[in-house]
């Protein structure tokens, strides 16, 4: 970590870092930057044109030397300032007639303030109008000026008594004032929006804003902050029109790059006593910086304004060779916008131009453009940035002393730029973030985006509407997104996740239709969450809370009524329990995954032939709700049960020995009711037990009965040792919220049936090369009515979805918009047996066996069977 992350700005610094921003310049020289690698950079930024003669320009230099030669003192208010009056006179000179005064400031922020209260003390109105998309800077006054309430609101910005009216529409103002004619003092006005994405307004607009002023007695304030002395190939922007303000507001560049100073100039009628005598600044109007500002305007009125017209020569040069890649790359960029050196690339930030893709996301939250700015910088050694409240911008502002090589050398960086990204290949292009630049690009997997169903809802009342929140399992499922991120190798996808995960906010990453066996129809998207199981696991809940409420907040604002947790999603909100509070049902689907897994043994055993009443099955993480379940489910067909928990939970034991009460408990209603009971059932055995309480026993007692004669009989035992039990289970459902492998090749019994339904996956990939005599099945996987595409393939063929998915498929289908399954109350049988019901209603039904990820092939199968005869015919002789 660097210093100004640690000591300066954590947040920012943060940022940079993940994005590789955060050179360590040591050496600025002209319009170059040098970093402490030995890299060169063109900067075409000159910090947003306070940099007008590029870095450490020798002329400012010279003047600083020759100032402190002199002797002469910097900071003497309150005195005659003699260097302040002259580089108002000089400012007064070359501005637009009709301005007298100079009020000095430390910056453009301050300067604004200046004005805010110039105009307010002079008209004696309160009201100040700006316009939408704005930037005036960051001080109280000026921000509630800035027309972005995402820089306000944090603030409790704006103040009192100001508005906004849209950027270029003379119109809008008019009727703006004349709804209030004696309200307003003044409008501020950029003439080019910067921070708002250089954006230019429609010829003639300044001239009938001056009128409108006027006819209203409104003060018109230019800030020209950013386009002044001579950025626009004018020295002031307002020239171009020939339009005359009543404040001029002036900074950047008139520090000559070295020394911060801003000005507001102001008329006769404007300036005023209230103003003047009780306004002031420690700092403002020191000898330094004016004598600073007096060798700017010298060096850009030397030989009849020769830089300024320089200025928009360049510009002309630059922008046609930016026209001319927009003409190429029409898909990529929108416009090129500005004029001469204050120029901005527009990009397309629409996500279907990178369809099924990272770059698509990021483009969607815009954060291509920062991708782009740090591309041109790593890769290209190109310096831009984006603008700050259009972010679909880049800006391009070099120093004014830019030379036709030096546009050139930019403009072959941004076209090499585009030819890269115009491959909407996402490895390919963020490569540089986690690759030894230089490195070879020739091994990028070819990117074939996944083929997404072009799917909106109908607006039917009669349709449902769910959505389903999702992550990535593991680094792996990221490729399930984005295929050309097979590119990359653990260790890098690691690096890139871990640079974006923080900055991603949640997204759409797929859309289907729903169209069941019984006619109805549901619409959904599934909301993905840029975090693996891991990262979930090792946040604080906090954290994960805020991330899951965010990823909600949009699932409910795109018109979702009921919503579905996935993956740790569920782990990580308490079974949803913390999140049902945020506006919409919420469903965990745990209560059909119990009825999945429970369906996929029974037909894997009936495939085998297995006999269920001479089985013993083991749940591996039995206190959970779905493991919960899974063991009441199964209680009615398998006779043994083996329960087994969390050994790094201390209350383990206690729960795995209520679990084992409460199917003590249904066993016992089952038998008052004279259910019929199979042979060998666990009903059966426990018959013959006259100690099993009755069912309106106190749990106490079943609690009791599980602790010993339950115990003693070996019908259900429980254990956190899993390696001294597992190995008795010819069954074995894994349900745990683990991130590791729990299940290995050597604590299973020879023959079982595993049904994994954890997500990540408990079991080890060395089960499956091990143990050919083990059929290890990926649990709660449903195959969904008519197979629709789902958006994103999650690693499944298409029309396969995981259970959890699928009950809150069924939930929205039946317009059941109520929370359902949360936590470990709300997964009973009642909901268990609900949930089997209507998927035999609409048309959801076990998908074939996978395994590891994959089909069970006929090969696979074949070799099971195989293996499983001979081991029984060796028992058997």
């Amino acid at each position: 970590m660097n210093s100004f992350t640690r000591y300066v700005n954590p947040h920012l610094g943060e940022m940079l870092e993940s994005i590789k921003l955060d050179q360590k310049y040591i050496k600025g020289e002209g319009c170059y930057l040098f970093d402490d690698q030995g890299n060169r950079y063109l900067d075409c930024i000159a910090a947003y044109g306070a940099l007008p003669f590029g870095h450490n320009p020798p002329a400012i230099w010279e003047e600083i030397n020759r100032f402190q030669q002199s002797g002469e003192p910097s900071f003497i208010q309150p005195s005659a300032l003699d260097a302040a009056g002259e580089l108002a006179r000089r400012l007064l000179e070359v501005a637009p007639a009709g301005l007298d005064y100079v009020t000095f400031a430390n910056s453009g922020a301050e300067a604004i303030e200046a004005a805010i209260k110039l105009c307010r003390s002079a008209t004696g109105r309160p009201g100040i109008l700006a316009t939408d998309n704005s930037f005036h800077g960051k001080t109280f006054g000026a921000l509630s000026a800035t027309g972005n309430p995402a820089y306000q609101k944090a603030f409790f910005a704006p103040a009192e008594h100001f508005s906004h009216i849209k950027f270029g529409d003379a119109a809008a103002l008019e009727v703006k004032i004349k709804a209030n004619p004696d309200y307003y003092a003044a409008l501020l006005l950029e003439p080019i929006q910067g921070e708002g994405g250089i954006v230019e307004p429609p010829a003639g607009y300044l001239r009938k804003v001056r009128e409108i002023c006027d006819q209203y007695k409104v003060l018109l304030v230019f800030d020209e902050v950013q386009t002044g002395l001579g950025r626009t190939g004018h020295l002031f922007a307002c020239e171009a029109e020939a339009v005359k303000p009543d404040v001029l507001v002036l900074a950047k560049a008139l520090g000559g790059g070295l020394y911060p100073i801003g000005a507001c100039l102001s008329s006769t009628a404007v300036y005023n006593e209230e103003f003047a005598l009780k306004h002031s600044s420690t700092f403002a109007g020191n000898s330094l910086a004016c004598r600073i500002g007096i060798k700017v305007l010298d060096l850009l009125t030397a030989n009849r304004k020769a830089l300024v017209k320089e200025v928009r020569r360049k510009g002309e040069l630059f922008k046609t060779g930016l026209l001319s890649l927009q003409e190429k790359y029409p898909d990529l960029i929108l416009s090129i916008r500005g004029r001469s050196l204050m120029l901005g690339i527009e990009f397309n930030m629409d996500r279907d131009m990178f369809p099924g893709s990272l770059l698509g996301v990021m483009a969607e939250q815009e954060l291509l453009t920062p991708a782009i700015s740090s591309y041109l910088l790593n890769v290209e050694k190109i310096r831009v940035a984006p603008t700050l409240n259009g972010n679909a911008v880049i800006r391009i502002e070099p120093p004014l002393t830019i030379s036709e090589e030096q546009c050139q050398e930019a403009l072959n960086g941004i076209a090499s730029m585009l030819a890269v990204l115009s491959k909407k290949n996402t490895a390919r292009f963020l490569s540089y973030l986690v690759r030894t630049p230089g490195a070879k690009d020739d091994h990028y997997t070819r990117f074939i985006p996944y083929p997404a169903p072009q799917v909106v809802p109908s607006g039917n009342a009669a349709e449902g509407r769910f959505a389903f929140l999702i992550h990535a399992l593991d680094l792996q499922s990221y490729h399930q997104f984005d295929n050309s991120l097979l590119s990359f190798s653990e260790k890098e996808l690691a690096d890139l996740t871990g640079r974006f995960n923080d900055l991603v906010e949640p997204f759409v990453a797929g859309k289907t239709k729903i169209v069941s066996d019984a006619g109805k129809t549901a619409y959904g998207e599934f909301i993905a969450i840029s975090r693996t199981t891991d990262e979930f696991v090792s946040m604080p809940r906090s954290q994960a809370l805020t991330e899951l409420k965010s990823a909600v907040a949009l699932a409910r604002e795109r018109g979702a009524k009921i919503v579905g947790l996935g993956a740790f999603t569920a782990v990580a909100s308490m079974g949803g329990l913390y999140l049902k509070n945020e506006g919409i049902p919420i469903t965990t689907g745990n209560s059909y995954t119990v009825v999945a897994a429970v369906d996929a043994v029974n037909t894997a055993t009936e495939k085998l032939g297995i006999v269920r009443s001479d089985t013993t099955a083991a749940i591996v993480g039995a206190a959970g709700s779905i493991g919960r379940g899974i063991s009441l489910l199964l209680s009615e067909t398998v006779p043994r049960l083996i329960l087994i928990g969390n050994p790094n939970n201390q209350s383990a034991s206690e729960r795995l020995q209520m679990v084992a009460a409460e199917i003590y408990r249904y066993q016992s209603a089952l038998l008052e009711q004279g259910r019929m009971l199979k042979p060998g059932s666990m009903g059966y055995l426990l018959a013959k037990c006259s100690e099993l309480p009755k069912p309106e026993a106190p749990m106490s007692a079943f609690e009791t009965f599980a602790a010993t004669e339950g115990r003693r009989q070996g019908i259900i035992l429980f254990s956190t040792d899993i390696n001294s039990v597992l190995a008795r289970a010819d069954i074995v459902i894994s349900a745990t919220s683990a991130t590791e492998k729990v299940i290995k090749a050597g604590n299973l019994k020879e023959g079982a049936i595993v049904c994994d339904i954890s997500r990540p996956a408990n079991v080890s990939e060395e089960v499956d090369a091990a143990r050919p005599d083990v059929l290890v099945i990926d649990g709660g996987v449903i195959e969904v009515p008519g197979q629709p595409s789902l958006g994103w393939d999650f690693g499944f063929e298409k029309g396969l979805a995981y259970a959890c998915m699928a009950e809150t498929m069924m939930l929205a289908l039946e317009q059941q918009y109520k929370h359902y399954s949360l936590g470990s109350s709300g997964v009973n049988l009642e909901t268990i047996l609900k949930t089997r019901y209507l998927a035999a209603e609409h048309g959801f039904k076990l998908a074939n066996f996978r395994s590891f990820n994959r089909p069970l092939s006929d090969d696979r199968w074949q070799r099971l069977l195989a293996n499983r005869n001979r081991q029984q015919a060796v028992r058997q002789g």
